[in-house]
């Protein structure tokens, strides 16, 4: 589910060429519609989060999934019906919204016990769904860039991948528990899953907490101890908001910014959207090491993206497509540093009654960076190189800002502080 929902972002973004070429829509146009996906998406996270707390992960997730198909089917139409890409983006950007809410928050908790071995990697949760996102944006871009080279019928063809891949994910994933229902039943204050067979209590109310004041009865946390350890009162809102958008406007100025500002080819596009987050995912095993220790790679991916950001300004400067591909790459190693960071710390921070929220609310954070690229088609002369080449650079000075916020508040860390625990009549 979560590959599927990655593939149907970026399938749109390595066909933006053939879009300006077959149909005659400007930059801004094809950016405009790109940006749109985020539109749809931020009301998808805000309201799935709360939503699949109330109703459970599985149904959710399921009609998302349903949505995200249907979405695809609408930019096949597209082809001869132009009209059509608007809602068909907006629908993508809607159900990934979704998926990525609930789904994650489905996929952390399927990966944690009872419904794995107690002896499972603690990190596992916390890795899958930003890993198989990761791999949808990777493939589907490539994906959809090759066939629409050396196929007919570029813009239905490319999309055909997708729909196959959708559908299986669905056939795949109805048959796993719901792990959040909406009636409980509670057994010894503990919530007990819907597929397990332990003797019920009481039934019909809402789930409770582990003892929190006595600190007792807490389920094993499914991040790394010393990640769990470093989660504080208002850690998300000082090293995760500040570093949130930049998570995606740095993958989206590599993969749909770049290759237009040094006028390059549709597969030089293609493969753009495969290395940006490919290289985010040949850094994840570095970046959980480095997220045990706070802020590590938070610090590391900020830094990959104000260099990468200072290395577009130059490729643009230079007009030189392989200056701009190691731009790229620099951007989406930043990308996997600081999405592993966010993720790490919203599943330490989060209590289980709002992971699904609190996870809304970093994608949402995060994916406000996909207006980058339209951001920087409106603020330049239309692909004037100068005032491109300025711009980035601007970028880079902005990231270098936020990694100077975020090592002060790891400066800041170490003074003394009240951590108040959370209690029912005092939410965290």
């Amino acid at each position: 589910m979560m590959l599927a929902s990655g593939w149907s972002a970026n399938q749109f973004s390595a066909l933006l060429g053939a879009y300006r070429f077959e149909l005659g829509l400007t930059e801004s146009d094809v950016t405009g519609l790109f940006a749109v996906y985020v539109v749809g998406l931020v009301p998808g996270l805000l309201i799935a989060g709360p939503l699949a707390d109330r109703r459970g992960r599985r149904r959710i997730a399921l009609s998302a999934l349903t949505a995200n198909l249907l979405s695809t089917l609408l930019l096949i139409q597209g082809a001869t019906a132009p009209a059509l890409l608007l809602p068909g983006r907006f629908l993508t950007g809607v159900s990934a919204g979704v998926l990525l809410t609930a789904g994650s928050a489905w996929i952390k908790e399927l990966s944690s016990p009872p419904y794995v071995p107690s002896g499972a990697p603690a990190s596992t949760a916390s890795r899958r769904a930003g890993l198989f996102v990761s791999a949808g944006f990777a493939s589907g871009g490539l994906t959809a860039a090759l066939i629409a080279q050396w196929s007919p019928h570029p813009m239905i063809t490319a999309y055909v991948p997708h729909v196959l891949l959708a559908t299986a994910a669905w056939l795949a994933a109805r048959t796993a528990p719901e792990t959040r229902p909406v009636t409980v039943a509670v057994v010894d204050n503990r919530p007990a899953p819907a597929s397990s067979s332990r003797p019920a209590g009481r039934v019909g109310l809402p789930a409770r907490e582990p003892s929190q004041e006595r600190g007792e009865g807490r389920a094993p946390s499914p991040v790394p101890d010393a990640a769990k350890i470093n989660a504080r009162p208002l850690t998300f809102g000082r090293t995760v908001l500040p570093l949130a958008p930049w998570i995606f406007a740095a993958p989206t100025i590599g993969f749909v910014t770049l290759p237009a500002l040094v006028h390059a080819h549709l597969v030089y596009a293609g493969a753009a959207t495969a290395v940006v987050p490919g290289t985010g995912l040949l850094v994840q095993p570095l970046a959980r090491r480095a997220a045990a220790h706070h802020l590590a790679s938070a610090i590391t991916g900020l830094l990959a993206i104000a260099t990468g950001l200072s290395l577009a300004a130059w490729a643009v400067h230079a007009d030189s497509q392989p200056w701009a591909m190691t731009a790229a790459a620099t951007l989406g190693a930043g990308y996997g540093f600081t999405l592993t960071h966010g993720l790490t710390q919203v599943t330490a921070a989060a209590p289980p009654h709002r992971l699904a929220s609190l996870t809304s609310y970093f994608w949402t954070a995060a994916y406000t960076g996909m207006f980058a690229p339209y951001a920087v088609t409106v603020l330049t002369d239309h692909g004037v190189l100068t005032a491109s080449q300025t711009l980035l650079a601007t970028a880079a000075l902005a990231v270098a800002s936020c990694l100077l916020l975020v090592a002060l508040s790891a400066a800041g860390r170490h003074a003394p502080a009240t951590v108040t625990p959370c209690r029912a009549s005092r939410p965290c």
